[in-house]
């Protein structure tokens, strides 16, 4: 089987220049088994916890952990390419299996993160897109200068201590729409009417001097607009919770303010529905002049925020560059994407970057086996890092001393980072409270992990020895409990039908020789297929259930021709970079551009995975990338 998925190093997206203020304090206090929904963990994390593509989820929102240790963080392209070669590759996490006859070909994926673009599908069905910047109309009572006005006295940048309105022609109606805009759009400031010489004016000042601008007070929300300002947030190169992270700083709210469907990949650019409580679309549009890769548009209020896994997928547009497959063979394997789709695993990044799988920390944890989950997470590891967790993996090993190690960290917010805090403040007798540090999103991941590696794995073992019809032993769901397939039934039913189980307490299993593996595989790593429950409540496993074939929506594809590797070839919803207005038909170089829709908790990367034949790890794309910029 040959090799893709080349993740090179990319340029960090910028971030922000100097923006005005924009402070606003929000305080948002905000079992049965089922289809699998992914659970999602959040932002970039050094230990490299998976990070799905565009998929939904019903996780819990995650705690917002700060970027560190990404693998594009490492540095150079051959500092990154020697981390990856202690990487995992396909077969390490059971992904064996095609369901097409066609032949495979090569070609790059994500060499640039513009050549793969998600929308979000929201819960009507319909493609979240960017296409307005415009601030929904209200009636406008400030003028533009008046505005300007308001802000240098909200700043204290204004040589008067008040700002007057003369609302002489003004109905009462009118002018108070005037108080409430002006306390609204500039909150510290406070407005009174006054009488002078016959006419009227409506005076604006700070009622608490500078300290209301730190600490301003609750000002009234309109009572006819609705709580929450729904917006459509257009990225590139940021992860979902990356993003949140810099709406919230730049919006001065807690993170928590914000609700989402679900979370998309960092190397991409990114479609999606975003809500914010009480915050204007008027002050949200001002981060457009502020953030580089960020543009927000679409705006309205809602009396409601969104909700995890609300959402009914994802549109994809991928550019796969320098393809070698001749034009029959991308007919033979569109088509059979089409109209028989592909295998439903679970793609690389679920396992993590690293030469530590994410799955083996989290059977340890299924094992009870602390000491081990500890091990794992900071002992040394092979493959390039950032020079800082390279010495703090040292002297962790060396000295076994958190303190020590901690004092090698200059950012202490990722996985290693919490973990190490967790153990100085309770000690390495309580492990199971120091590991509690890291937020629960996260160490759920680890088993999640593990379940997905034993999904993929089975479900490898179930095509191998039945192929792709539905047999005698098979699970369906009906209504949504898994129901066991006779002889006679399964002659019915299609491959489509079938589901297979992520092991756990709430499950049942096929009952053919395949389903009989799960108890096998399981006992081979000292784990009880009778007892999934955990002594810690948090990783006991009920289980789910996942379909085996997934057949994508709305597919389409073109052959693209082009010269330049640096040029994006895909029309985006805002051009942020000079995008050609035509390909050019005789370059040298060939791509394959598809679109397809996917329902939630399913992988990109393993659709492009069946057309082109080839593992999708960044151990392999990287090393398919270094040959051909070489």
């Amino acid at each position: 089987m040959a090799d893709a998925e080349p993740m090179q190093v990319p340029v960090p997206g910028g971030e922000k220049r100097a923006c005005p203020a924009l402070e606003e304090e929000v305080d948002h206090s905000s079992k049965r088994p089922r289809v699998q929904k992914d659970e999602k963990n959040g932002g970039g994390l050094s230990h490299n916890l998976p990070q799905d593509e565009g998929e939904g989820s019903e996780a819990e929102e995650p705690e917002l952990l700060e970027e560190d240790g990404e693998v594009e963080a490492v540095g150079s392209g051959e500092a990154f390419a020697e981390m990856m070669k202690h990487g995992l590759t396909e077969l390490d996490v059971g992904i064996l299996k095609f369901v097409s006859e066609h032949k495979g070909f090569s070609g790059i994926l994500k060499e640039r993160y513009s050549d793969f673009v998600v929308h979000e599908i929201n819960k009507e069905g319909k493609i979240v897109r960017l296409d307005d910047l415009s601030v929904p109309e209200e009636v406008e009572v400030l003028t533009e200068e008046q505005k300007q006005e308001m802000e240098r006295l909200q700043q204290f940048k204004n040589k008067e201590d008040s700002v007057s309105i003369e609302v002489a022609d003004y109905t009462k109606e009118k002018r108070t729409l005037v108080h409430k805009a002006i306390k609204t759009l500039f909150p510290g400031l406070e407005t009174k009417t006054e009488e002078r010489e016959g006419k009227k004016f409506i005076v604006a000042y700070h009622a608490a001097g500078k300290k209301a601008l730190a600490a301003p007070r609750k000002h009234s929300w309109p009572k006819s607009r609705g709580a929450f300002c729904h917006f459509v947030l257009y990225k590139e190169n940021k992860d979902t919770m990356e993003a949140i992270n810099v709406l919230s700083k730049f919006l001065r709210v807690r993170p928590n303010a914000f609700s989402y469907m679900g979370t998309k990949d960092k190397r991409a650019i990114t479609v999606q529905e975003i809500a914010v409580l009480k915050i204007t679309a008027e002050r949200l549009s001002h981060l457009n002049k502020c953030l580089v890769n960020f543009k927000l548009g679409n705006f309205c209020y809602k009396k409601h925020p969104l909700k995890l896994g609300e959402l009914q997928g994802n549109h994809f547009t991928v550019v796969i560059r320098n393809i070698t497959g001749t034009a029959e063979q991308i007919q033979q394997a569109m088509t059979s994407l089409r109209d028989t789709g592909f295998i439903n695993y679970y793609g690389m990044q679920r396992f993590g970057t690293t030469a530590v799988p994410t799955y083996q920390v989290g059977k340890a944890i299924l094992q009870d086996n602390w000491n081990e989950v500890i091990d794992l997470i900071l002992k040394p590891r092979p493959g390039a890092e950032k020079g800082y967790l390279v010495k703090c993996r040292e002297e962790w090993a060396q000295s076994q001393d958190p303190e020590a190690a901690l004092k090698k960290l200059p950012v202490k917010r990722c996985v290693e980072g919490q973990l190490l805090r967790g153990l100085s403040m309770y000690g390495k007798k309580n492990i199971v409270t120091a590991f509690a540090m890291i937020p629960r999103n996260n160490r759920l991941m680890y088993i999640h992990s593990y379940q997905s590696f034993m999904w993929n794995t089975m479900v490898s073992r179930r095509i191998e020895a039945f192929g792709l019809k539905a047999v005698e032993g098979d699970l369906v769901l009906r209504g949504g409990t898994a129901y066991i397939l006779s002889a006679a039934e399964a002659e019915t039913h299609s491959i489509q039908d079938v589901v297979m189980p992520l092991p756990g307490f709430d499950v049942i299993y096929p009952t053919h020789h395949v389903g009989k593996g799960y108890r096998e595989m399981l006992s081979a790593d000292n784990l009880d297929i009778d007892n999934m429950r955990h002594r810690v409540k948090d990783y006991s496993l009920a289980g789910a259930y996942r379909r085996i074939l997934i057949k994508p929506s709305d597919v389409s594809w073109e052959v693209i021709n082009y010269d330049d590797h640096r040029v994006s070839l895909v029309h985006t919803d805002y051009h942020l970079h000079s995008i050609p207005s035509s390909f050019n038909l005789e370059g040298k170089y060939r791509a394959l551009g598809m679109e397809f829709s996917l329902p939630p908790s399913t992988y990109a990367t393993m659709a492009i995975r069946e057309v082109l034949k080839m593992d999708t790890s960044i151990k392999n794309q990287t090393q398919l990338n270094t040959s051909w910029l070489n």
